[in-house]
């Protein structure tokens, strides 16, 4: 998506969430059928895809990994095939992005990524409304991440920032720094944006002047085998009160959930007044149905 694109949208869930809060809900989707595939439990997923297509007078299918074996008892390629001539949009949450790639060249239907090993495209566009709902902008400001660099949210997080000309910065430990195909793609982006990219080992000097903290889990899906090792490597990343101190008095604190409280962030801090994490999780469905809206009408 362009920031252009990202800007319209962010201004139609603005619309779709004060239309829902009211109570009014909209028919623009009576007949059409969302087929979502989930190689990977969910809750925010799952509630935002499945009650944003109810509330427009649609309905979304749930395939759990046991119902399709996708990729085992049938190839993605003819699962694709099927479900987009049966369905109008398909949303996968799998563990390889390939997967993604494979079932969007054979789908007749839009496919939105609803999580890969590599981005998290969803989580972002509604954290990205979340701030321009409290802060009125984006470009400028200055985001940090702390803690895994190398995981899916951080990731989407760097090409987001770098379209909208933010100021992003990384603090991870060594080995679990972002991947340099996403760093090489978001500093092209910013040479037209004049936004900035850091990357650094230090969570301390990182957060100094942000207007955002973020973190996420330490051990993701996938990585449970190494849970041991990186509690350890990961322990001077917890965001505290401390940490958060040094970021801007106003500065929000954000996290994708589900929250480890005692492991990346303390308690004190994401139950604090900083933290906009339900905000943040609630936006899902406001962002999403501006989403399903804008595919699902112009496929069609």
């Amino acid at each position: 998506m362009t920031k252009n694109e990202m800007d319209l949208l962010f201004k139609q869930a603005a619309q779709i969430k004060k239309e829902t809060k009211a109570g009014k809900y909209r028919s623009d989707l009576v007949g059409k059928t969302l087929v979502m595939i989930f190689e990977k439990p969910s809750l925010r997923t799952r509630l935002s895809f499945e009650i944003g297509m109810t509330q427009f007078g649609g309905y979304a299918v749930y395939l759990a990994p046991a119902d399709i074996g996708l990729g085992l008892r049938e190839s993605i390629s003819d699962t694709a095939k099927v479900a987009s001539r049966m369905g109008d949009c398909l949303m996968a949450r799998v563990f390889s992005h390939q997967t993604i790639c494979e079932l969007a060249v054979s789908s007749l239907v839009p496919v939105i990524n609803g999580l890969s090993d590599w981005e998290h495209p969803c989580q972002i566009l509604a954290d990205l409304y979340t701030i321009w709902e409290i802060k009125k902008e984006l470009t400028g400001l200055k985001l940090t991440f702390i803690g895994d660099g190398e995981n899916n949210v951080c990731h989407s997080l760097c090409l987001a920032a770098a379209l909208w000309g933010m100021k992003l910065c990384v603090a991870a430990p060594k080995g679990y720094m972002m991947k340099r195909e996403i760093i090489t793609h978001a500093k092209s982006l910013v040479h037209k944006t004049h936004g900035q990219i850091e990357e650094t080992t230090n969570p301390y000097k990182a957060v100094i002047g942000a207007d955002i903290v973020y973190t996420d889990t330490w051990v993701s899906m996938g990585d449970e085998g190494e849970k041991e090792k990186r509690t350890k490597v990961f322990q001077p990343y917890q965001v505290d009160q401390n940490l958060m101190q040094l970021a801007k008095p106003d500065a929000l604190f954000m996290h994708d959930l589900p929250a480890y409280r005692g492991h990346e962030v303390t308690s004190e801090v994401i139950d604090g007044p900083q933290s906009v994490v339900f905000q943040q999780a609630e936006n899902r469905l406001h962002v999403q149905k501006a989403l399903l809206l804008r595919l699902l009408m112009q496929s069609h």
